[in-house]
């Protein structure tokens, strides 16, 4: 039996947030620091939604502990916020630095506490071997001063990465005042911004953005696709060489409603007609659709490129406490792109969908820190060869490679 008070259990989740938040971290990502109800999911809930795994077609992944290798310069990640991989099948990460504890990062205090390690840049790229071949970006440490030295058009909070058919490097941010995306050359060469620090004005807006969270290019049209995001409620449109304002649209195609409520889920309610905070994730298939994340509303909808809606998949609707269970959207690369991998970080798994029906067929991982498990995996994505690699924030603060071993 537990006997742990809500006063106890309330003060050691502040505790292990005051360890690992950034001053800077947002509301849905400062919970990542605390623990999650979705502990207590069903158990038979889960094993019904997998019931099937042994018999259908999914794919199945086990871990490659050796991936990556040992970073360089004694260098340590932070909460990983965001993964992609590039037209080489390099592997793209976006790191919050500022997350690391004092103790994680004791070779850079002065004196040194002792022989590891120091914080990594911000952007990080890995061939497909392991091996880093790009780090740039994000703030660093003065071992002089022992603070942080603050880049300018920078956010204050890293969150999410894509790298678009060009191999252009584009990031967000979800700090309080982080109201834009910013793309790069992937030797760190600032391209363009859309938005304003410091500047948002709602849902409507077709200038500003509000917390953005992920970002997606189409090849076709040239036009850049924002989860926006942790404050605003929609996905918007842009220009991906100008940052000329297209179109913006919400949940099920509607004009977002910045008034409603949505700051409880309630498993047995009907669907809100907006999007939760935050919209969390943005990818768009082969085939034209577009695949957007409500973390949430415990959902996935489908469009196509004008915002006209086609269907929702809700998954994991038992998730409570905060967090939600749809926190990151991934094709398969056959030429039909048959699954959807979904990040999970609340029930620490990611779940493999049939794209066409956005039915549950399977999902791997458990939570845990050893390899091949999870404490907040908050993206996944996939090369050309069906590898899978996943981020995790909170204490996790690292990558994973996943290779398939049978099904799919």
């Amino acid at each position: 039996m537990n006997n742990t008070s809500p006063t106890i259990a309330a003060g050691i989740g502040l505790l292990l947030c005051l360890a690992g938040c950034s001053s800077e971290e947002p509301a849905a990502d400062a919970a990542e620091q605390a623990g999650s109800d979705a502990d207590q999911m069903p158990a038979a809930e889960v094993a019904a939604a997998e019931s099937d795994a042994s018999t259908n077609e999914a794919p199945q992944y086990e871990v490659d502990p050796s991936w990556p290798g040992q970073l360089p310069n004694r260098w340590t990640l932070g909460q990983v916020s965001g993964i992609a991989t590039d037209s080489q099948d390099n592997i793209w990460i976006i790191q919050r630095p500022r997350s690391l504890t004092e103790h994680e990062m004791g070779a850079a205090h002065n004196p040194p506490w002792h022989d590891c390690c120091v914080p990594a840049p911000s952007v990080i790229a890995f061939n497909p071997a392991g091996d880093v071949i790009h780090a740039w970006g994000g703030p660093t440490w003065d071992q002089e001063s022992g603070e942080w030295v603050e880049p300018d058009d920078w956010p204050a909070n890293e969150h999410g990465i894509f790298v678009d058919y060009q191999d252009n490097v584009w990031i967000a941010g979800n700090g309080m005042s982080d109201h834009v995306v910013l793309k790069f050359t992937p030797e760190g060469e600032r391209l363009l911004r859309i938005g304003e620090w410091q500047t948002t004005m709602g849902s409507n807006d077709p200038q500003t953005l509000g917390r953005p969270a992920d970002i997606t290019v189409d090849p076709e049209t040239h036009e850049v696709y924002v989860a926006d995001g942790y404050l605003n409620r929609r996905v918007i449109v842009f220009d991906a060489e100008t940052g000329e304002y297209k179109r913006h649209w919400g949940a099920f195609g509607n004009v977002p409603d910045d008034s409603i409520d949505t700051s409880e889920f309630l498993p047995d309610a009907e669907p809100l007609q907006v999007w939760h905070n935050p919209v969390h994730a943005v990818r768009i298939a082969n085939d034209g659709r577009v695949y957007v994340a409500d973390r949430m509303g415990n959902r996935i909808h489908v469009f196509n490129k004008d915002g006209s809606f086609l269907m929702e998949g809700r998954f994991a609707t038992w998730t409570i406490g905060g967090q939600g269970s749809s926190w990151d959207i991934e094709f398969s690369r056959d030429p039909e792109q048959r699954w959807l991998f979904a990040a999970d970080g609340a029930n620490k798994k990611v779940w493999i969908l049939e794209r066409d029906t956005l039915e549950v067929v399977s999902s791997f991982g458990h939570g845990g820190r050893q390899a091949g498990q999870f404490e907040w995996v908050h993206n996944v994505a996939a090369d050309s060869f069906q590898n899978l690699y996943t981020a995790e924030v909170n204490t996790g603060k690292r990558v994973q490679k996943w290779v398939p071993v049978g099904g799919g």
